[in-house]
Parts: structure tokens; sequence; C-alpha cells
């Protein structure tokens, strides 16, 4: 970062005999301000010609041109993005019906008045560090108010939606009423599946508190398109002993950022969020009322086609929905088995069975953690980190393999893979590599004479 910075004042040295200016632009500045790091750094440089600029540029070497139509380079080896200011309309529903001009005497103000929101519409001054706030933003940002810049600018990008959620979230800000309305008025069905992708991807992945993104989509009354299985968990009654959360929406809520504070130890960060998101989906459908008693019996199996349904509408990465489903399925079964202080046999068959065994142990913990029991239940912690870690030494010891059965005598045959699935069933209940091959050759016997008296 300090040698784009670097960069960044070389590039406004350059072009300030030319009459030009350089200021930084967007989060950048708003970061710097609220004492954070920012991991990417704009520059707009005003004042002089493309052409110009593009001579600074190969000065300097390496010049990339990104969007030479929309103003946009880079330098080779440098992470600053260099943009020159434009004019923009929308003429379609789809973020790329715009029309887009470059003009380098914009000026500073009306090159902001395109941003946002007032706390991303801020400048500075690569040279004197003077920042240009046209708009209230450092107010804003005191205050932790998420505003627009534009009531006519704003909506023609209907991402700007999800960016307000997602702000809120990971910054804790309050989006202002009148932005709130504006939001309302939205369409948001036209977006692609990137885009909306890339906005919750910030918002579980970076908020401390995910649960906030979708509350101000709620308020905004933008669940839909996008979340509507998330907003159907709305007013799904749980059994008040269980769940004094509340509905199956608060409890999701909560079992989301609770997810959060232990994000940082998951093997797949993405799918231990998504999967808090999801893992009640199934009550929805599942969930029974009797004789004043509230039952969700099978939710884990019937929570699978609709969480099936929002990954293929918002996440594009296949492995990640066989993840997230996996552990869907299973989320119930490690707090249960807890509960019962069930066998290692049974654990170690459970853990297998998990895509990423780790993860699994962490929802269960987010799912304990977000229901308020009366009586509180036993924390499930201590049990199934212990059983995680047998698990991992039982893995760790030889098992028997393809090679083994082969030697032993056998052909890869029909019956192989189902050999080899019986060794590893032996494995995993504690039998050591000698014993579990004498026991699989055996039983490789018995299925061979069950061959022979069928044909």
């Amino acid at each position: 970062m300090t040698r784009d910075r670097e960069t960044a004042r070389r590039i406004a040295q350059e072009v300030r005999p030319l009459g030009g200016s350089v200021y930084y632009v967007g989060g950048c500045v708003r970061d710097r301000l609220l004492g954070r790091e920012s991991k990417d750094l704009d520059i707009e440089v005003h004042g002089v010609t493309p052409q110009q600029l593009e001579i600074v540029l190969d000065r300097m070497g390496g010049r990339r041109t990104v969007g030479a139509s929309f103003g946009v380079y880079g330098l080779a080896g440098c992470g600053l993005d260099i943009a020159m200011p434009r004019r923009e309309a929308a003429v379609g529903r789809g973020h790329r019906d715009f029309t887009v001009e470059v003009d380098p005497w914009l000026g500073p103000e009306r090159a902001a008045r395109r941003r946002d929101f007032t706390v991303n519409a801020l400048m500075e001054d690569v040279l004197t560090g003077q920042v240009l706030d046209f708009f209230g933003g450092r107010e804003d940002l005191r205050r932790g108010l998420l505003r627009h810049v534009d009531d006519h600018s704003f909506p023609e990008d209907p991402l700007r939606v999800l960016r307000g959620a997602q702000f809120a979230a990971r910054f804790g800000f309050t989006v202002a009423e009148e932005t709130v309305a504006l939001c309302r008025t939205m369409d948001l069905s036209a977006l692609s599946r990137e885009r909306v992708e890339g906005e919750l991807q910030k918002a579980l992945l970076q908020a401390p508190r995910p649960s906030i993104f979708f509350r101000t989509l709620d308020i905004m009354h933008q669940l839909r398109p996008w979340f509507t299985e998330v907003q159907r968990l709305q007013g799904v009654p749980q059994p008040p002993r269980y769940h004094g959360e509340g509905d199956v929406w608060e409890h999701t809520m909560a079992v989301l950022d609770t997810a959060a504070e232990l994000r940082p130890q998951a093997a797949q960060p993405m799918a231990l969020m998504l999967a808090a998101l999801a893992h009640d989906f199934g009550k929805v459908t599942a969930t029974t009322e009797s004789g004043g008693v509230i039952h969700a019996y099978g939710h884990e199996e019937a929570g699978l086609p609709p969480a099936e349904d929002f990954l293929r509408r918002v996440i594009g990465e296949k492995a990640l929905h066989r993840c997230v489903k996996n552990l869907v399925a299973l989320h119930m079964k490690p707090n249960a088995m807890a509960q019962s202080g069930a066998s290692v046999k049974s654990t170690n068959r459970l853990l297998d069975a998990a895509i990423e065994p780790e993860d699994l142990i962490l929802l269960a913990l987010a799912d304990h953690r977000g229901s308020r029991c009366d009586p509180p239940r036993p924390d499930p912690e201590p049990f199934l980190r212990q059983r995680l870690e047998v698990y991992r030494a039982t893995m760790a010891r030889p098992m028997v393999t393809g090679s083994d059965l082969i030697s032993a005598g056998l052909t890869p045959d029909r019956d192989f893979s189902q050999l080899l699935a019986y060794a590893r069933k032996l494995h995993l209940a504690g039998l050591d590599r000698e014993a579990a091959l004498r026991q699989t050759l055996a039983y490789a016997r018995k299925l061979s004479k069950k061959h022979q008296k069928e044909g």
C-alpha cells in the first residue's frame, strides 16, 4: 500500500505542471478517516486529457488499459486503480446498460455526485492531503450514517441497495430514512448473480454481525427476489422452551452472528456462513403443532431443496453447493450425539460423512449458542472438540487400501468399492490395519460365495 501511495504521488507530481490534479477517492478515503486499513487504493485524475495521462503512465512503465472508453488504467506490479472523471447515464436495467463519457474537466464536485453514499463521495488531494467533502460525508461518518448522494443517480444501479446493506453490516452504520425509502422503490431483479454474490460474500465474510445485512434488506423490503428462502423464515414458530430467542428468522440471525465469531477457525468460511444461513430452511415446511407442542421433525432433509434453490440462484461454485448442503443435512447430529454421549464409533462415522468435519462442529456450536433454552443445555463444545481430535487421530493411522486387497489376491471387480467402504467402517470403529484387513478378506469370501449361489 505504501508503494501504491508513492506511485499515486508521483502521478500527481507529473500531471501538476499540465494543470492536472489527483485525488484519492471512494473507500480508501472513508477507511483512512475511520482508522481502518483499506485493501484498495483508487485515484481520480482531473484536468488532463486521456492522451496526456497515458503519456505520463507510459513514462512510468507498464501501463495497463483496463477500460480506455471508461478512462480506467493500471500499472504493472501496482495495485493502484487510476481513473478519469466520467459522466454516466443509465439506458437500461442491466449493470452494463450505461453510457459513459470521459470528461477531464467535469470537476471534483460533479464527479463525486455520481458516488453512491456520502461517506464514499469524499475525496483527498494526493499532494496536500486536503479532504473535499461536498455532501456532508465526514459528518455522516461521525454519526455512522449511510445516506445516498443523489436522488437521480443513486437508483440507476440497483446493486447499491445490497452495497448499503453490506456497508451497514461491515461498519455498523445505520441507513438514513430517506435512503431506505429510496431503496424500497428499486428493482433488483435484473442484477447478475455474480454481482449479488459479491456483496453477499462481503457481508458473510467481513461483517462482525452479518445479520445486519439481512435485517437491513428486510427494512428496505428487498429480501426478495434474491433471498426469498431467508424471508420465509419470518413467523415460523419454534418451541419457546428451546428457542427463547423467537421464531426461525430470529434464531437464524443469532446463529449467523455466532458463526461469524467462529469464522476464523473454519476450513471453508463461506461454506460455514452459508450453512448457518440455510440450516433451518426446512422448518418452513416441516414445522407442525400438535397439542400445543411445536415440532420440526426431519427439517434437515426438508431443507435441502430450498437450500439448493437458494445456492443455485446466488452462488456460482458447485463445490461450495455440495459442502453447504452436506452441512445442512448433518447439522443436528453433533449436538444430539453430545447430549446422548454417543460412542466413538458413532462420532467417527458422523465426522467422516462431513466434507469439512471442523466446519460441521463449528456449525453445531453456532446452532447451540444461537438457541436460548430454558433451562440452558450443557455446552457441547468439550465433547465435540475431543471427538474431533479422536477422529483426526483415527484417520492418521494406516488403513486398508486397494493395494492391500490386491496384494491379498483380490482383483478389482464389482465388489471392490464395497470392500473398501467396509474396511473404512472397520477403521472408524477402531480396528487396526491388520485386523481390518482380516475381516475385510472374510467379507470378500462371503460376497464371493453369495455371487456363486446367485449365479
